[in-house]
């Protein structure tokens, strides 16, 4: 499949432009992600023509995922728009909603990005307010908050919706307190931020919260909030489901890891957590009548692969794809087993050499091999092999790779 040239080409969303030839100080380019919005998409665009002021150049790139009419919707809407309109068709939604945005984000080639729903609970009268709280603030980050003074949830669809979106809120700002200072709505999809501020290499989003991926992994700074009232969406149904939930969950502790030390924190809680289906084989194992030294041996598999299979889900989502499922399998379940054979030789050289009581010398031993076990995960399970390079997203890619066969860009109008 054939890659046409970016959106305005040569003048705003070029990414390989030079500096000095990116738009004019407090140009905008509005991202919006779709999936089957086909019914919001020409009153979309009529509010933002009516938003948007004709001294703010500004540019909408639509990044869509939709599996109806959607592109052919916003190609007939688009003509009737005095500023530039284009589309990103992504046949596969890697990252989902988040990964759409990543993906307009390295097409941005304007100073300021808004990114925004396409359902009209963002309205697009607010697009030149962030622009202009951004500017004002010199601010690199303006949040669009329900919670601020002047603004308001009431588009929130029942009380269970409500509640969700306040505790994750809760969750968020209580696990990141220093990253998410001065911002009220963490949740919130509709900001603006400065091209500057973004580092489109560094984000790795998983599901639809691309707000918390941005200010956790970029860390823009001298963040600034205006309020605004989440609406009724206009058309169509929410994309909000019990499993994007559980994928923001999953993001939640993806990110929370980010750092060798809390990654090495989880990965002995994950091992503690191993405990229990460790001691349930050896139960059932030695009440079936086997003896208790090939029991043990059988059990310890059973934790092991608990463990996998959380560090795998929770803690090394993103770094899965440099080895084969089979090779990670052999590599963590040799360090694991290393484990036992390792931990008896050091209780005897602690209590030998170093004079240690049993139980000292046996947590040591339990401490050393416990941080061994978590370097050589990280090194030899999850690191890329040597000479690979990591594999690059879609949007990095130039028009005539082999690598282009499912995203398709496009400019609509001019």
């Amino acid at each position: 499949m054939s890659i046409l040239p970016p959106i305005g080409a040569g003048e705003l969303g070029d990414p390989d432009l030079e500096a000095t030839a990116v738009a004019e100080p407090g140009a905008v380019t509005v991202i919006i992600p779709t999936f089957n919005e086909s019914g919001n998409i020409r009153e979309l665009l009529r509010q933002l023509t009516d938003a948007v002021p004709a001294r703010l150049p500004c540019e909408v790139l639509f990044v869509d995922d939709s599996t109806d009419d959607t592109p052919e919707v916003i190609a007939a809407a688009a003509q009737d728009c005095p500023f530039p309109v284009g589309v990103i068709h992504r046949d596969t939604p890697e990252g989902g909603l988040g990964g759409a945005v990543v993906e307009g984000l390295r097409a941005a080639g304007s100073d300021w990005i808004v990114v925004m729903d396409a359902d009209l609970q963002h309205p697009p009268a607010l697009v030149p307010d962030l622009v202009a709280a951004g500017e004002r603030e010199s601010a690199d980050l303006v949040v669009a908050s329900r919670y601020l003074a002047g603004g308001s949830r009431a588009g929130l669809a029942g009380g269970y919706r409500v509640a969700v979106s306040r505790a994750a809120t809760w969750l968020t700002k209580g696990i990141f307190p220093g990253r998410l200072r001065g911002i009220s709505d963490p949740m919130s999809g509709f900001f603006a931020i400065r091209r500057s501020a973004v580092t489109s290499e560094a984000l790795r989003p998983l599901g639809y919260k691309i707000l918390l991926e941005l200010t956790v992994r970029c860390r823009p700074e001298s963040p600034a909030e205006v309020p605004f009232v989440f609406r009724d969406r206009f058309a169509g149904e929410s994309k909000s489901t019990a499993r994007e939930g559980l994928r923001f969950l999953r993001h939640l502790v993806e990110l929370r890891t980010a750092a060798p030390l809390a990654r090495m924190i989880a990965f002995g809680l994950i091992g503690l957590t191993g405990f229990v289906p460790n001691l349930l084989a050896l139960y059932g194992l030695t009440a079936a009548g086997l003896h208790y030294l090939p029991a043990e041996v059988l059990a310890n598999q059973f934790g092991v692969g608990w463990n996998f299979l959380l560090i795998e889900v929770l803690l090394f989502r993103s770094r899965r794809a440099h080895r084969h499922w089979a090779d990670r399998v052999g590599r963590f379940a040799l360090l694991a087993n290393a484990d036992l054979l390792l931990r008896i030789p050091l209780i005897a050289l602690f209590v030998s050499q170093f004079g240690m009581g049993v139980l000292t010398a046996t947590g040591c031993a339990l401490l050393a091999t416990f941080v061994l076990r978590f370097v050589g995960t990280e090194a030899l399970v999850y690191l890329p092999k040597r000479g690979r390079e990591p594999g690059r997203t879609r949007a990095g890619v130039r028009p005539g790779s082999p690598e282009t066969g499912d995203r398709v860009e496009k400019e609509v109008s001019r």
